[in-house]
């Protein structure tokens, strides 16, 4: 069994983390990923922090165990969430999307385990000061907003870098790219595209649909031009999107065009307007199963390759 000092810090059996996918990562899919050993994560997202606390309230329903919840900070309701986490008293915190320091001392004072997302060495360093408990190192292979290095590069510069535990993300999907991350370094792993698939993801048969028969050149990033680039399924509106970018749109007509494309993807299914956020990862994702399997069987998988890794040196 793999046992890291992830799993002793957070209080879970598995060191995986599920990853907090903004209008997907529900208190449903949550408590399902905390149940199978790993930590699961709530997706804060744009939501206002009442909608937030409700599906931190359906979690406790559905387990005992620890999970966490994913704070945008892009979000215009990012300090409410802040602040109504720590009443909550949530055992884990992870960030996203901007410098989560104006938070932090709150957050720790709430006996809360701060994760933030980095995409730098600078970040992690920052982070390392200001009393993070661990960072997730994240890869520009994920889905949603990436950063420009790769998870093979990012991760051991990371693990360079601090003496804090780290975490690897983007392009794991299997036990092979855990095992992967564990020899870079990192002493845990968060997937988000591969909990797509899982039963309890609440996700329009459309969207998994298109996990599920994903290829590998099947995303594309867009939205460079606006300094926050995000990875998707190549559809319809990624392929328009793409097009106004450099071709001319003002960044008011590219904010329109976003303006509840996630949204339309999720719910609706819409497959003209709608945003489909995965990673480069759902080439990999090829059945549905439920989220405490995807977590055993990712491990299972990771540990007779690690065991194995001496039959290279002689």
């Amino acid at each position: 069994m793999i046992d890291t000092v992830l799993c002793r810090m957070l209080g879970i059996r598995y060191p995986v983390l599920q990853g907090g996918m903004a209008w997907i990562a529900d208190g449903k899919l949550a408590a399902a990923v905390s149940n199978g050993g790993g930590l699961g994560i709530i997706a804060a997202g744009n939501a206002p922090a009442e909608t937030v606390q409700a599906q931190i309230r359906l979690a406790r329903t559905l387990t005992d165990r620890p999970f966490g919840v994913n704070i945008m900070l892009m979000s215009p309701f990012a300090a409410e969430v802040a602040e109504m986490v720590c009443a909550e008293k949530v055992a884990v915190v992870t960030t996203g999307a901007g410098n989560p320091s104006k938070f932090m001392e709150q957050w720790k004072n709430a006996g809360i385990q701060v994760i933030p997302v980095v995409a730098s060495v600078a970040m992690a360093k920052l982070m390392t000061r200001l009393g993070a408990s661990a960072v997730i190192a994240e890869g520009g292979e994920s889905g949603g907003h990436v950063g420009e290095l790769t998870t093979m590069v990012l991760v051991p510069l990371i693990c360079d870098a601090t003496d804090l535990p780290v975490i690897a993300a983007g392009g794991i999907a299997d036990g092979r790219g855990a095992a992967a991350a564990f020899m870079l370094g990192a002493c845990g792993v968060q997937m988000g595209t591969r909990f797509l698939s899982a039963e309890e993801c609440s996700i329009h048969p459309v969207y998994r649909e298109k996990i599920l028969k994903a290829r590998d050149l099947c995303t594309m990033v867009t939205g460079k031009r606006l300094g926050h680039p995000v990875r998707s399924l190549r559809t319809t509106f990624s392929r328009n999107y793409q097009k106004g970018e450099f071709g001319g749109a003002s960044d008011a007509e590219l904010d329109a065009m976003a303006a509840g494309a996630l949204r339309r993807a999720v719910a609706d299914g819409d497959t003209e307007n709608g945003c489909f956020l995965a990673g480069q990862a759902a080439a990999l994702v090829s059945r549905t199963q439920p989220a405490a399997e995807i977590v055993r069987q990712v491990m299972d998988e990771a540990e007779p390759l690690l065991k194995g890794a001496a039959k290279w040196v002689k």
